[in-house]
């Protein structure tokens, strides 16, 4: 069996309210889609027509949120006095945009304005005093933070020592105690009265420029869509209502570096949706704040430079393909040092670069489902990086309790950063195993993957996915509908420079559904076996013109026994997940082929091996008899069954001797009595047109029929042997059953065999 990734948990489901229904089918809509609207709460048609909303109108007022007027006043004041301005950002895409927002607005109302995002491997995350120094240093007379600042204390104290104030607009946690600035802007500020506490750094910019220039900028309306949803804030209330209205905007948008951005991101600019902003223009905004300087970003984002937008994008494409390349790599090398008895896995290795281990621990954390901390320690013996964590435990909970191992600490219940001596790391990873165990948390089970029905392929068609498009964008607090599907795989194959990827079709009688899966590659030999259930959101895949609904697979998982084709030899060295694993061979030249090869244990068979203490059997060759094969796994306890199927004596292949092969070998040695076989097996092989492999089974026919003696390599000929019919011989028997054997594993398709198993 495949155990699911994730925990399976399907919304409640209650019988349609029939008008509701009746409504709903009379606006053209379908059955299948009026029952997942019911069941996601969406009982009318007004609450429908709300959801499609988006309109300007319905943004709140900006002046609602606390200190709005004061920050709104300061600035202005800074404008009058020709007081440099300076916008400190953070070196995320949700930074990059509420810096550009921000920078724009200031720029439109006469400020002068200048902006900075810190380098996370010289300033580290927020407010850095040392960069204010700078910056102060330089003529700054006003600092407003973007996506940064609640948590700045000691770089805002040391502003207002040097006489300048610090306007902090953010949107993360705040802390018990806040900093000393000249006001906070923050959608939860607990002295204000702001309708919507889910905004995002961009979202509280936009605010803020709302208020400065006393009417929605519209022109920046694509900006803060790609850091609302880069941010991965809830997609609910006002957020969605900006995501919507943003969306539409982007494709009419002027942005050259959006345009160029779009271009090397192969996004088509009628076709941006919170998807490709998810997973095509966000990463390559983030790239460059992990690997060095954040800046060019907000330069690219900002410019009216055709050719240096073209020259930025570029740039930013090449960074996050170099970002892809360091994750892989640290990925595969993390990978080496799981511990698979730890309950939480803490991996620390020299040279790994900080900016994307947060990327690594969520590879770590899907291969192996249990929660992940990779750091990587500097020349001064400092372990710095991040973990990632399942609905199961709360991370920053557990390492609360552990704050003393720590320099610095700070996260949610999902993900933690953190920096510590790398002296402490094996205490810190004792501390984590004793807490899974005394509090007794069961990280067996994953997160949950919550999926609104279980669909028969006939019920999924192009007009229920563009129906399911009216309650896009989906995010944070709104996610795609996730459905089950039942099929079996008709069409399989690898995709992606690596083949990390998989494209296959699901076929049910007449129905069939295209299928996706990223990152999947792995999985591909389970992905196939029969009695497998597939879980993903519907898409339109589009290509030359024609449209087709697809499966983007999100999880997948098995019941009863896998049995897994591995007889081709170039699949015979993939790892095999599993610390019970029984490598099986029948014949002693298979024990010992592969026990050199592969440098495994490999058992010969005996019926006094213990079967029921493994999980995995690797079958590396084929028994003399297959029945035994089904014995075997019938008496074992497996959830997995590979087929490698060595053939070291290529029975089937051979076949067996003919009656005129066995004569002209019998009248060959009549002839020559006496023959050193060690020496000349291949010459007697070519002068008769024997296969080398096929001559020496006759020669042991002979011996066990006692025609011949063998001494020491040399065959000698017995003078007047009895009259003897071949198939008297053992050998020749067990050559007949191994043929047959072979016959049977070697040359039926898998599905005939894994059903053979089964029955």
């Amino acid at each position: 069996m495949k155990k699911s990734n994730f925990d399976w948990q399907f919304r409640d489901a209650s019988p349609i309210d029939s008008a509701f229904k009746e409504e709903m089918l009379n606006q053209g809509y379908s059955e299948t889609f009026a029952e997942l609207l019911w069941n996601r709460n969406i009982h009318t048609l007004e609450d429908f027509s709300k959801l499609m909303r988006a309109s300007i109108d319905e943004l709140h007022d900006p002046f609602l949120m606390y200190d709005m007027d004061k920050a709104v006043e300061r600035i202005q004041n800074a404008i009058m006095e020709s007081q440099p301005i300076l916008i400190y950002g953070d070196y995320d895409a949700d930074g990059i945009t509420s810096t550009s927002i921000m920078l724009e607005t200031l720029e439109m109302i006469g400020a002068d304005v200048h902006y900075v995002l810190p380098n996370r491997f010289i300033h580290g995350y927020g407010p850095n005093k040392e960069l204010f120094a700078e910056k102060i240093n330089d003529g700054i007379q006003l600092i407003i933070t973007v996506d940064n600042g609640v948590a700045g204390n000691e770089a805002i104290d040391y502003a207002n020592s040097r006489g300048v104030d610090v306007i902090v607009t953010d949107h993360h946690e705040m802390p018990p105690v806040l900093p000393d600035a000249y006001c906070i802007v923050h959608p939860r500020h607990p002295n204000g009265q702001y309708p919507f506490g889910e905004l995002a750094g961009a979202g509280v910019a936009f605010k803020l420029a709302t208020a400065l220039l006393e009417e929605v900028p519209l022109e920046m309306l694509d900006l803060v869509t790609i850091g609302t949803v880069a941010d991965l804030v809830s997609m609910t209330g006002e957020n969605r209502n900006l995501v919507k209205l943003g969306l539409q905007a982007i494709k009419q948008t002027q942005r050259i570096g959006l345009l160029e951005l779009l271009k090397v991101s192969g996004v088509e600019l009628q076709k941006v949706d919170e998807i490709s902003i998810g997973f095509s223009l966000g990463p390559r905004l983030n790239a460059i704040g992990r690997l060095g300087d954040p800046n060019p970003a907000v330069e690219l984002m900002t410019t009216f430079d055709e050719e240096l937008a073209h020259e930025l994008a570029e740039k930013l494409d090449q960074i996050n393909n170099e970002r892809k390349q360091i994750v892989q790599k640290t990925t595969e090398e993390a990978a080496v040092l799981v511990n698979s008895e730890d309950a939480v896995h803490l991996i620390a290795a020299e040279g790994w670069n900080p900016g994307v281990l947060g990327i690594v621990a969520g590879n770590i954390l899907k291969q192996t489902g249990r929660p992940t901390i990779i750091l990587s320690i500097d020349e001064n013996g400092v372990a710095k990086g991040s973990g990632r964590s399942i609905e199961a435990l709360d991370l920053f909970k557990m390492l609360n309790t552990m704050r003393t191992e720590f320099t610095h600490f700070g996260g949610h219940a999902a993900a933690v950063g953190l920096t510590m001596p790398a002296e402490n790391i094996p205490a810190l990873q004792k501390m984590m195993n004793d807490y899974i165990s005394i509090e007794q948390i069961d990280l067996t089970k994953g997160s949950t993957l919550l999926i609104d029905e279980s669909l028969p392929l006939s019920a999924i068609n192009l007009k229920f996915v563009e129906e399911l498009k009216k309650l896009a964008p989906f995010g944070t607090d709104n996610p795609a509908p996730y459905f089950l599907v039942d099929g079996n795989v008709s069409f399989f194959k690898k995709i992606g420079s690596d083949q990390q990827h998989v494209k296959f079709s699901l076929k049910n009688g007449d129905n069939q559904l295209d299928a996706i899966g990223f990152g999947f590659g792995a999985d591909g030999e389970e992905i196939q076996q029969p009695e497998t259930r597939f879980v993903g959101d519907l898409e339109i895949n589009e290509w030359n013109g024609q449209k087709k609904v697809q499966l983007r697979l999100i999880d997948f998982s098995s019941n009863g026994l896998q049995v897994i084709d591995r007889r081709a030899k170039y699949t015979w060295k993939q790892k095999i997940d599993s610390d019970q694993v029984l490598y099986l061979a029948f014949h002693a030249k298979t024990q010992k082929l592969f026990s050199k090869d592969l440098e495994i244990p490999v058992t010969l068979y005996d019926q006094s091996i213990s079967l029921m203490q493994f999980d995995h059997l690797v079958v590396l060759d084929c028994p003399d008899q297959k029945e035994l094969l089904k014995e075997i796994v019938k008496n074992g306890n497996f959830e997995r069954v590979y087929l490698y199927l060595y053939s070291p004596d290529e029975a089937y292949l051979n076949g067996l001797p003919s009656r005129k092969q066995f004569t002209e070998l019998y009248q060959f040695f009549r002839k020559q009595p006496r023959v050193d076989i060690r020496f000349k097996l291949k010459v007697v092989s070519n002068y008769l047109r024997i296969p080398e492999k096929l001559l020496v089974f006759m020669i042991h026919v002979f011996s066990e029929l006692k025609f011949v003696t063998i001494d020491d390599g040399v065959l000698q000929m017995v003078e007047s042997p009895q009259t003897r019919a071949f198939e008297e011989s053992d050998i020749y028997q067990k050559r007949m059953a191994r043929i047959d054997s072979e016959e049977f594993l070697l040359m039926n398709d898998i599905q005939t065999i894994r059903n053979w198993l089964k029955s």
